[in-house]
């Protein structure tokens, strides 16, 4: 049996590292449309917004399409020549893992049939304001800590880890 002081300690990391968690937006290509021939994908992209941390998933016939990665040259001519990745799931979620311009096409000739999607990833946005302390800390004293989206796996792992040692029996 765990003791009442540690379920408290693990009760407070609990409160510390779930109060300023921040989640990844998982963008569904096509929304409920999906991964198919015939829709506009520009569109869709031209209503998200995408930031480091998110992910972008595919949800399509695994054995009619497929997803790969590809420069801007393959995804102008439609060629899966060079690709960077690519899935074949159906169900695919893929980490936007830094700011820059991704490119993801249908590699079984459906890219042609508009089967292809740019997007352009976005650092993470500064914290709001309030989440930091205001410019008046003394010199050579601490900066106050921000959590931000690429702690998230941390705290789950923390929180994991803290369930295994201590039980979770009380939650």
């Amino acid at each position: 049996m765990v003791s009442t002081s540690a379920q408290f300690i693990f009760f407070c990391l609990f409160i510390l590292f779930t109060a300023t968690a921040t989640t990844a937006t998982d963008h569904i290509v096509g929304a409920n449309k999906g991964w198919n021939p015939g829709i506009n994908y520009t569109l869709w992209a031209n209503n998200q917004t995408f930031y480091v941390g998110d992910l972008i998933s595919f949800r399509y016939q695994k054995t009619q399409y497929n997803v790969f990665q590809v420069n801007q040259t393959g995804y102008d001519n439609c060629t899966t020549e060079g690709a960077l990745g690519n899935w074949t799931s159906g169900k695919d979620f893929i980490p936007l893992n830094e700011a820059k311009r991704f490119y993801f096409i249908c590699g079984n000739g459906q890219c042609f049939n508009g089967m292809k999607v740019t997007v352009l990833v976005h650092p993470l946005p500064p914290p709001p304001s309030g989440s930091i302390a205001a410019n008046s800390t003394p010199s050579g004293s601490a900066a106050p800590v921000v959590f931000h989206k690429g702690l998230v796996g941390l705290r789950a792992f923390v929180l994991a880890l803290a369930s295994i040692l201590f039980g979770s029996g009380w939650i």
